[in-house]
């Protein structure tokens, strides 16, 4: 009995040269990658649909889509417990990829003409991003299932790596536009060109997902996981107990996604308006907006607030986004103009990175370790029922 010791006794294994960390973060960029592309492409699909309210649809379509997948992984959690993370991170980057290329594909072969064209275009596009929706929830069940059992630094790199996401697409979108001519045509070569790209990245983060179990480390934490899912074995969580123990930051987290995608990209991209920068300007905001929610998902690498009730009374403060968004809508001339805006939707991107991250790195800490990955899958539904909840809300801007 000496020579043999129990997990919590065992030496937590060494990702050498932070390579798995690396392929989290890389799985991360991945998973928000497609989403980003489509609603980054704004001034593409805005001029292919000009009478179509594109990014309020796309994100209706695409949250829905990713809700319905989460909500069938919970509800049949003993079957979809006995697919590997590894098969389903496959089938969900598969089906990025593929939905990814339908935009490029139809403009290539089906020229918009007459109206019947152009609504049936259209209908493909919108069901290319269901598609991704479904892939969405996929990857990003999986993604953070396994990762809410490891240590924290893992979901961190997740968290940063899906706000970096933002950041390459927006980044990749100028470059594209920016190099080719201001024309129809320049513009449907920069998407294209664009497209493929992210696609490009796609195709990696199925390379990576399928070493990253090759690791000894991934290896090794699987080993020490199976060990005390058998010692916990007769205890298996329910779900409603693990919702129960975790509602009120699960609250905290539909609060969040409620209040940004109410404002983002919707009111970001339809609602406001730039003499000077023009089709750039919607642009630009959502890369400000990326680039800040970058910044707060990294941050909790330096510092994370430890109290989760604190945590989730300032996931609930976002609230006051509403008014402030509505005044530079309604108010003052001057509140319309670019700096203010250029502020706020800092803040929001900001505190959007921040708190979520912080948000499902405690959760799956502080439950026990049976919990941790359905704790986790719990967080990832609410946070799902808040992207649908706010992309539904963001119609309320066009009233």
């Amino acid at each position: 009995m000496g020579g043999i010791k129990s997990p919590a006794d065992q030496p937590e294994p060494r990702d050498t040269y932070k390579i798995a960390y690396i392929i989290h973060f890389l799985l991360g960029a991945g998973n928000l990658l497609p989403w980003n592309a489509f609603i980054t492409a704004v001034d593409y699909f805005g001029f292919l649909y000009p009478n179509k309210h594109v990014e309020k649809v796309f994100s209706v379509a695409y949250m829905s889509s990713s809700m319905l997948v989460l909500i069938l992984m919970l509800i049949w959690g003993s079957w979809y417990g006995k697919l590997s993370s590894k098969l389903t991170l496959n089938l969900g980057f598969s089906m990025f990829v593929l939905s990814l290329m339908v935009s490029p594909i139809i403009d290539w072969t089906w020229s918009a003409g007459s109206n019947e064209r152009t609504n049936g275009t259209y209908g493909v596009t919108v069901a290319s991003v269901a598609v991704c929706g479904l892939a969405d929830g996929l990857v990003g069940g999986s993604l953070m299932g396994s990762a809410g059992k490891l240590p924290k630094q893992y979901m961190q790199a997740v968290f940063a790596g899906t706000a970096s996401s933002g950041v390459i697409v927006s980044l990749l979108r100028l470059a594209t536009k920016a190099l080719l001519p201001q024309n129809p045509k320049g513009l449907r070569a920069s998407a294209h060109l664009y497209f493929l790209v992210s696609t490009m990245i796609l195709l990696c983060c199925i390379i990576c997902c399928n070493f990253l179990y090759k690791l000894p480390v991934m290896q090794q934490h699987t080993r020490l996981h199976q060990q005390q899912d058998d010692d916990s074995f007769s205890s298996r969580p329910q779900i409603l107990t693990v919702a129960r123990k975790v509602r009120w930051p699960a609250l905290g987290i539909f609060i969040i996604y409620i209040v940004t995608l109410s404002i983002f990209p919707g009111f970001i991209a339809e609602n406001l308006e730039s003499k000077i920068l023009r089709d750039w300007y919607p642009i630009l905001l959502i890369t400000v907006y990326n680039i800040a929610d970058l910044v707060g998902k990294s941050l909790t690498a330096v510092y994370i607030l430890q109290s989760i009730k604190k945590a989730t009374w300032a996931c609930a403060g976002r609230l006051l986004f509403y008014p402030l968004f509505t005044a530079f809508l309604h108010g003052p001339t001057w509140l319309k103009t670019e700096v203010p805006m250029v502020v706020l939707t800092f803040m929001l991107g900001l505190t959007n990175g921040y708190l979520t991250s912080v948000m499902m790195i405690l959760v799956p800490k502080s439950v026990p370790v049976s919990d941790a990955e359905l704790s986790a899958i719990v967080m990832v539904v609410l946070l799902g029922l808040g992207l649908v909840g706010g992309s539904v809300l963001g119609w309320f801007w066009t009233i």
